[in-house]
């Protein structure tokens, strides 16, 4: 990346952590709550999109919930406490041909400061963290939008240095 141009300089978008649960009730307002107690943000509930007679799951009914981070501050500190739980390791395959990370951790209470609390059992979450270039918005509001020219967008290579030299992850190999 350039250091003249700041337009060039990879930056977080947003930090997504999803809670899947697969059914309404007690076990989804259990992850609500983990949810807040994590991020500090307000979870909103996730809607099946089809029916599956299998799976138990009704076109629109609550199957898990999310929350979506976007300060600056407390997404890289959310970052750094989920980096260290993977013990700053992850499989290269995670990052999309975008530059985007995604990965799952398989407790809450792998978290530095969380205790298991029985009332709420264990939840698994999956984290993902949108990378992008400043100048994206044109793509997204609503008046005067345009596409963003393919040398702008980011490579797999470029996201995958950028998390190396930000924070000091290792990425294994296949």
């Amino acid at each position: 990346m350039s250091a003249t141009n700041p337009m060039l300089e990879p930056r977080i978008s947003k930090v997504t952590v999803h809670i899947g649960v697969g059914e309404g009730g007690d076990r989804l307002q259990q992850a609500e709550r983990v949810l807040t107690l994590l991020t500090g943000g307000n979870p909103i509930r996730t809607l099946g999109k089809s029916t599956n007679r299998e799976l138990k799951v009704r076109e629109g009914a609550p199957i898990g919930c999310k929350v979506t981070l976007r300060d600056q501050s407390k997404m890289k500190k959310f970052l750094e406490d989920a980096f260290w739980v993977r013990e700053k390791t992850i499989p290269a395959y995670n990052i999309d041909s975008q530059g985007n990370l995604s990965f799952g951790i398989a407790d809450y209470t792998d978290f530095p400061e969380m205790k298991y609390d029985p009332d709420i059992g264990i939840f698994g979450m999956d984290i993902n963290v949108v990378l992008e270039r400043p100048g994206h918005r044109v793509s997204r509001r609503r008046r005067m939008k345009a596409k963003v020219a393919v040398p702008h967008h980011l490579t797999r290579v470029e996201g995958q240095s950028w998390f190396k030299d930000q924070f000091g992850l290792t990425l294994l190999e296949e």
